[in-house]
């Protein structure tokens, strides 16, 4: 039993140190940077409100997905409401991007969570399994939320520069290379636009994605956001937000350009091979599973092509003070594989709803959605005594 002295003591030394944590977390807050974020952070989050209210009047005023086929011009076309390449278009197509990447990513936090936990502490919770079991007991149900707002804040943020800055990059380089060599080279476009505007997109991430790794696996660091950012500051300053940038860039990177290329190529095939009839004859839904399924395949290959990168990443950003090589050198060849199969899952899963949802609301906003690629009538022309297709062409011309 304690002593009324050594209580009064120890009392008074956590009323120190609560003060001093909340005369940190103000100036942490005062900061003229960190106000300008924050700033910024807000402006982001309003940003898309108008946005979600169109989806909302729109979806009150849709039956089925289908009914939105019937919405043309009188002479034919199909309405969009606006012209694709437009800055119009790109920022829906970012708003559009920021929807699915927030919401799928917050949606899958606990296996997130487990999957960081599998990577730091592999003798604790050996597998995906025995890591929800221990996590459930130790913390409960509600553990298995832990960092679900720098989560959702960050791949927003991330989600917005990815898909939008895609778009833009995609366009600009296809302008550059010609309009043979955009539909020649067309691989290479899909990898160098997604890889510039992942890098942009990770600028935004970097900061979100340090916070939330420590809030995970660190016991006892911190349990919400609002503890965790002034934390994170106060032990590193701002060189800890973007510590982790370069492993970041190197898991998110190839992860991205995996992600857009082949899901490109894909889409392409599935009408070519699978799909038995054109495109343009299928329905929404129709085109929709297509572009869910597409998404899969893609997210498959990201999540192997990124998972070592994702190792060292939530390695550095657990410990304090280590570096990229020790990093590696720590966890070695096979650590860097550990949690791949529940990363599978988790990318599979989230890539298709990304997708899905992205497509989704370019459907309702009735943004363009251009066709996969067909070689250019310039193209066509210099090759119609070799390909089949065009035959029809050569002969009329």
């Amino acid at each position: 039993m304690k002593s009324p002295k050594s209580y009064s003591y120890h009392h008074q030394s956590q009323s120190t140190r609560n003060r001093w944590t909340k005369m940190k977390s103000s100036e942490f807050f005062e900061n003229r940077f960190i106000v300008y974020f924050v700033t910024f952070i807000r402006l982001i989050l309003i940003l898309p409100y108008k946005c979600v209210m169109s989806l909302i009047r729109s979806i009150a005023d849709l039956i089925n997905l289908n009914s939105l086929s019937s919405s043309t011009h009188a002479n034919g076309k199909e309405h969009h409401s606006c012209e694709y390449g437009t800055m119009r278009y790109y920022i829906y197509c970012a708003l559009s991007g920021m929807l699915s990447c927030g919401i799928t990513h917050t949606a899958v936090v606990p296996l997130d969570l487990i999957k960081c936990r599998l990577q730091v502490k592999p003798q604790k919770y050996v597998n995906l399994m025995r890591g929800f079991q221990i996590t459930i007991a130790e913390e409960g149900w509600f553990g298995l939320t832990k960092g679900w707002a720098p989560t959702l804040i960050g791949y927003s943020l991330q989600g917005l520069g990815k898909f939008g800055f895609y778009e833009i990059f995609k366009n600009f380089y296809a302008g550059l290379l010609g309009e043979e060599n955009a539909y020649v080279y067309r691989t290479f476009l899909y990898l160098v636009a997604s890889a510039s505007a992942e890098i942009f997109a990770d600028v935004a991430l970097a900061p979100w994605e340090a916070t939330k790794v420590r809030i995970q696996t660190q016991d006892n660091w911190a349990s919400s956001l609002r503890q965790g950012l002034p934390k994170l500051y106060m032990e590193e300053g701002l060189w800890g937000f973007y510590k982790g940038i370069v492993p970041l860039w190197l898991r998110q990177v190839p992860y991205t350009m995996m992600k857009f290329a082949c899901f490109e190529r894909t889409v392409e095939a599935l009408y070519r091979y699978v799909v038995p009839k054109p495109r343009e004859q299928c329905t929404k839904t129709e085109q929709l599973g297509v572009t869910f399924v597409a998404g899969y395949i893609a997210g498959i290959f990201c999540a192997i092509v990124s998972h070592p990168a994702d190792t060292i990443v939530s390695k550095l950003n657990n410990e304090k003070g280590l570096s990229l090589f020790d990093a590696v050198r720590r966890v070695g060849f096979a650590g860097l594989w550990k949690g791949l199969g529940p990363r599978i899952l988790m990318i599979g899963t989230l890539t298709a709803l990304q997708w899905f949802i992205y497509d989704t609301v370019k459907v309702i906003l009735a943004l363009p959605r251009p066709p996969p690629p067909q070689p250019p009538l310039s193209l066509q022309r210099k090759h119609a005594d070799k390909e089949p297709l065009i035959r029809e062409i050569s002969v009329k011309t």
